[in-house]
C-alpha cells in the first residue's frame, strides 16, 4: 500500500491513536512520511521498532516504543545503541525478559544510560519463562522507575499463534 492509501483507510475509522508496528516498521523507507502525514492530520501517532534501525529519521512527535533487545532473546548484538541520544521523556523504551541475566543486563543497560532520566521504561516476562509474579519481584526489590507489562498478545490469542 502506498502512503496514501494507507492514510485513506485510516480515516475511516473513528480513532485518532494510530500505533504504527508489525514486525520492523523502519525496514520500509515509507514509514517516517507515514508517521509525519498522520501526525500533520491531527493524528498521535505511536511507533513501535526493534531498536535495531536508526530512529533519528522518524519525526520527533512520534511517540517511539523502542526495544532494547536482552542477550536472551538473541538479539542483542543488533541494538542500535545511538538511538539513545534520540529519546525523549515521551518514548519508551522496552525489556522482554527471559531470566535473571536478561533482568540484570536490562537493570545494567538503565543505569549506564541513565534511561530512567530519559525515557519512560517498559519491563515484561517472556511468556512461559519467567513467572510475572517473579519480575515484579525483582523490580520492586531494586526500586526501578519502569512500568510492568505483559504480552497481552501471548494472553488474548494462544501464544504460538502469529500475525496478531
Amino acid at each position: 500500500m502506498t502512503v496514501d492509501e494507507i492514510v485513506q483507510s485510516v480515516q475511516k475509522f473513528n480513532c485518532k491513536l494510530i500505533e504504527i508496528t508489525g514486525g520492523e516498521p523502519l525496514l520500509h523507507k515509507e514509514t517516517p512520511a507515514l508517521a509525519t502525514r498522520l501526525l500533520d492530520l491531527g493524528y498521535e501517532v505511536l511507533l513501535e521498532t526493534s531498536g535495531e534501525r536508526d530512529i533519528s529519521c522518524v519525526d520527533s512527535r512520534v511517540i517511539r516504543i523502542m526495544d532494547l533487545k536482552c542477550p536472551g532473546s538473541g538479539e542483542s548484538a543488533a541494538n542500535r545503541w545511538e538511538n539513545i541520544e534520540y529519546l525523549t521523556l515521551r518514548d519508551e523504551v522496552k525489556f522482554v525478559v527471559s531470566d535473571r541475566a536478561d533482568y540484570d543486563w536490562a537493570v545494567a543497560a538503565i543505569r549506564k544510560y541513565d534511561l530512567e532520566q530519559r525515557t519512560n521504561l517498559l519491563m515484561s516476562p517472556v511468556f512461559g519463562k519467567v513467572e510475572p509474579v517473579e519480575l515484579v519481584d525483582w523490580i520492586l526489590q531494586d526500586g526501578l522507575d519502569v512500568r510492568f507489562q505483559l504480552q497481552l498478545h501471548k494472553i488474548v490469542w494462544p501464544p504460538e499463534q502469529r500475525g496478531v
